[in-house]
């Protein structure tokens, strides 16, 4: 058969090429495929190593940190029945003996300690179920507040003192201890123990504050340079949950102190 004129004779070696160039951009198309899973996977692998086992982990630390504390235990054996008088001895009550109320008195205030010490806990009667979190000298996020539990601001007073006694915390990862923060009211007690003292401080007020706003750990929070007359508190952490972009604040002041040795507040005895 003659070709006609001006017509080209069909090149038959060039499906073959176009069929090898579609394979390599298939198996590209599959390599990038394996790699976008491969990503994903060691994305979800981080964000549950972030989300989950920091707080796993986190939690068990913490948790050991306070059954180490060499601090003696508050009373647990109330007096007997026979110790009022016309009553009739049935032996000792056990049970929580409740601290009386210190109001009026000079609290007890330790010296602030070396970075990374432990010198206090923290409960907070409205966050039901949070176990006990240990309180350490300064607020680096590395050393103490990943690996340590909640922070103290150096140079902010000591529990009990005239001034801010200012607590930082994790709202998310890490044991999240200050995870329930926003759930606190007008009113609620904070509780705090040194290895001698118990200190309940009273919910203000609360507010969300950009990151730079350091007044709110201030001696007076939010009036710095002014002297403080009253014994506060103060709880930092991050806002909104899982962004850093603002901070939530909660203010508190001292309502009374115990001695350890009296009992345990009622506020964490279920009294109130």
């Amino acid at each position: 058969m003659t070709t006609p004129e001006g017509a080209r004779a069909p090149r038959h070696g060039r499906p073959a090429r176009r069929t090898s160039a579609g394979s390599v951009a298939l198996a590209g198309l599959g390599v990038v495929g394996e790699l976008l899973i491969t990503a994903g996977v060691l994305l979800l692998a981080f964000l549950v190593w972030q989300l989950w086992w920091t707080d796993v982990e986190g939690n068990r630390a913490q948790a050991e940190i306070v059954r180490n504390l060499d601090w003696a235990q508050a009373p647990t054996t109330a007096p007997s029945a026979a110790s009022t008088p016309g009553a009739t001895d049935s032996g000792p009550t056990t049970g929580p003996v409740i601290a009386p109320p210190h109001r009026g008195e000079e609290p007890p205030v330790e010296a602030e300690p070396g970075l990374r010490t432990t010198f206090a806990t923290l409960q907070v009667p409205r966050w039901d179920g949070e176990p006990e979190r240990p309180v350490s000298e300064g607020v680096d996020k590395a050393t103490v507040l990943d690996a340590l539990g909640i922070g103290h601001y150096p140079g902010t007073v000591m529990p009990g003192a005239i001034g801010n006694f200012a607590l930082a915390g994790h709202r998310t990862t890490y044991a999240k201890p200050f995870n329930r923060v926003a759930e606190l009211q007008l009113g609620d007690p904070i509780v705090i123990r040194t290895a001698s003292t118990w200190y309940v401080y009273r919910v203000t007020s609360t507010q969300i504050v950009n990151p730079q706003d350091v007044a709110v750990i201030a001696p007076v929070p939010g009036k710095p340079g002014v002297n403080p007359t009253e014994r506060s508190i103060t709880l930092t952490t991050c806002h909104p949950m899982f962004s850093a972009r603002e901070r939530f604040i909660v203010h508190g002041v001292l309502d009374y102190w115990a001695p350890v040795s009296d009992g345990v507040p009622a506020e964490i005895a279920g009294g109130a």
